[in-house]
């Protein structure tokens, strides 16, 4: 490949790579398996005929979701024997970055087929017509609609959730760390939904709860003996933002790794705490 050939092909790849970096995520859950599709998907654009290639905003999509839902093949083997919670790896976005896939819709994602996923990212995230999300799944236009309408009904309720204004949510975020690391477990109990729900990704590499922990209750208690026993050796707060799309902070804990925490808050109250411990997943933030 002479040097000429590989700046075209960047000339004409690189303005499209924030967008494709969000589909592949969005497809696999995770920042570095993303980075490798789009790796893959630029050599690929490299040894094609690009002459040929009249919509590279179209062309290329289809070649990301293809080695996204290959790669989802070997990735459903390992989810299956995963430890405990699986969470996305955290997207910290940077000032003025609006993230319009929150953590909660990354895990609805999840639970969706491949492909449901797929016809759903590309049509209403990405703007696809069906005629051209068939020619990437190998389906036909009638059955790419339904695919998409499936994954919609089921996605659905967690679109419109967890909507919070920007500076109101990070005041949130923030309280809630002081909160619990000081002990404050009023002012925390005050912040909880009734139903709350604490999910932990531990990834088996870390201490973590191996089931979520659900109810206000339960919640509180968990934060009490965390307050007590661990937090007053040491956890530091590194920056506070949105995290997934959700108000958070990264942290620096006991242990010296990294941690994020992400809230998703309904009506005034946080109804859903996420906590990232994996190092594995963690790695992208250093």
């Amino acid at each position: 490949m002479h040097t000429s050939e590989h700046t075209d092909a960047a000339a004409s790849f690189d303005p499209l790579r924030q967008k494709l970096m969000r589909l592949a995520y969005r497809m696999l859950g995770s920042v570095t398996d993303a980075e490798d599709m789009l790796q893959e998907a630029f050599i690929r654009w490299m040894r094609a005929d690009r002459r040929e290639i009249r919509e590279p905003e179209a062309f290329l999509p289809r070649v990301v979701t293809r080695l996204c839902l290959d790669q989802l093949k070997s990735a459903r083997v390992k989810r299956e024997t995963y430890i405990g919670p699986w969470l996305p790896e955290p997207v910290v976005e940077e000032e003025g970055e609006v993230e319009d896939v929150t953590l909660p819709l990354m895990l609805a994602l999840e639970r969706l087929s491949p492909l449901e996923r797929a016809a759903l990212l590309l049509h209403d995230v990405f703007g696809l017509p069906y005629e051209e999300i068939a020619e990437t799944l190998e389906r036909d236009v009638a059955a790419c609609r339904q695919l998409a309408a499936r994954a919609r009904r089921n996605v659905r309720e967690e679109r419109v959730r967890y909507t919070v204004d920007r500076k109101q949510g990070l005041a949130m975020a923030e309280a809630f760390f002081h909160a619990s690391r000081s002990g404050d477990m009023g002012a925390l109990s005050a912040m909880l939904a009734a139903d709350v729900g604490l999910h932990s990704d531990g990834g088996g590499k870390r201490p973590a709860a191996i089931a979520p922990i659900l109810g206000h209750e339960a919640v509180m208690k968990v934060h009490a003996y965390l307050s007590e026993k661990i937090w007053p050796q040491g956890s530091e707060l590194l920056r506070v933002g949105l995290v997934n799309g959700l108000p958070g902070f990264i942290t620096r804990e006991l242990d010296g790794e990294l941690q994020t925490t992400a809230l998703a808050i309904e009506n005034g109250a946080i109804a859903a705490i996420y906590v990232m411990r994996n190092p594995d997943k963690l790695r992208h933030l250093h």
